[in-house]
């Protein structure tokens, strides 16, 4: 059975991290192995949470991995907390990282123009340092700019210009040039405000071409969708389907869940019901 390393916490309500991804993975036939990098009651959205970091304890699990002479097919980061834990993940690729294991890291840095609470120039530095190394990243709109050194107010002023998908492009294709493998950006939660309409979609950006993919949006976004999509992301590649198959795949599997979450009022907190979903993947 394929295996891939989940790097990334474990967080009690938001179904997000490794509750997101550990189910997902699971559900398209490979073995999740998840590596915590903190154990928390709830992710971090919510007013209040308690948080045991493992920054101290990541490296043990490496090391125990490689004296039981483990090997994977994929490696999946998710959220880190600190420039330590990007350490910890460039760690773990030294051990586990070759030629036949593809990594995708998701740089999660922020949303909506906003960065993240913890954000610092050494967490973008570490961060960029680490994307270099992957064969996908999956960054939305704000964490793309922030790679990229390309002001978000910018770039979304554009965003009624029928060229707005072009300019996202050339942003994303900055960042081809200093990766260390060919790599594929999937640019996630591209909203796109038409008269009387509006959409959200993915573009996907490789060294040759471009996929975009696009749905109606209900202009809500809940925790873990990214994790979610990541995942799907991951485990399809991994069992052999193109990023365009798998990016068809993750919107099919998400749309629903995220339309029930929405007509219900869900608390965004909370996340998407999308365990009632998961036989969509298979």
């Amino acid at each position: 059975m394929k295996k891939i390393a989940l790097i990334n916490d474990l967080s009690g309500f938001g179904k997000c991290s490794l509750t997101a991804a550990v189910p997902v993975i699971s559900v398209l036939g490979i073995q999740a192995c998840p590596l915590p990098t903190a154990v928390l009651s709830a992710q971090t959205g919510f007013p209040s949470y308690y948080c045991d970091d493992y920054t101290d304890r990541m490296n043990a699990i490496t090391d125990a991995w490689k004296a039981m002479q483990e090997s994977f097919d994929g490696i999946y980061s998710g959220y880190l907390g600190s420039a330590a834990q990007m350490h910890n993940v460039l760690y773990f690729l030294e051990k586990f990282h070759t030629a036949d294991t593809l990594y995708l890291a998701d740089p999660v840095m922020g949303d909506n123009g906003q960065r993240i609470r913890i954000f610092t120039q050494e967490l973008l530095d570490s961060m960029r340092e680490l994307t270099k190394h992957a064969g996908v990243i999956t960054p939305n709109l704000t964490e793309l700019c922030l790679l990229a050194d390309v002001d978000y107010d910018a770039l979304t002023s554009h965003a009624s210009d029928e060229n707005y998908l072009s300019y996202i492009e050339d942003t994303a294709r900055r960042l081809l040039p200093g990766a260390y493998t060919s790599q594929t950006i999937v640019i996630t939660g591209i909203v796109r405000k038409l008269p009387g309409e509006a959409y959200v979609g993915n573009l996907a950006v490789t060294p040759k071409s471009r996929f975009y993919l696009e749905t109606p949006y209900r202009g809500e976004s809940f925790s873990g969708t990214g994790d979610l999509f990541a995942s799907v992301i991951m485990g399809s590649l991994i069992n052999g389907l193109t990023v365009e198959e798998a990016m068809k795949k993750a919107v099919r599997f998400l749309w629903p869940a995220i339309d029930e979450a929405s007509r219900d009022n869900v608390p965004k907190n909370h996340g998407v019901y999308f365990e009632k979903y998961l036989n969509l993947l298979l």
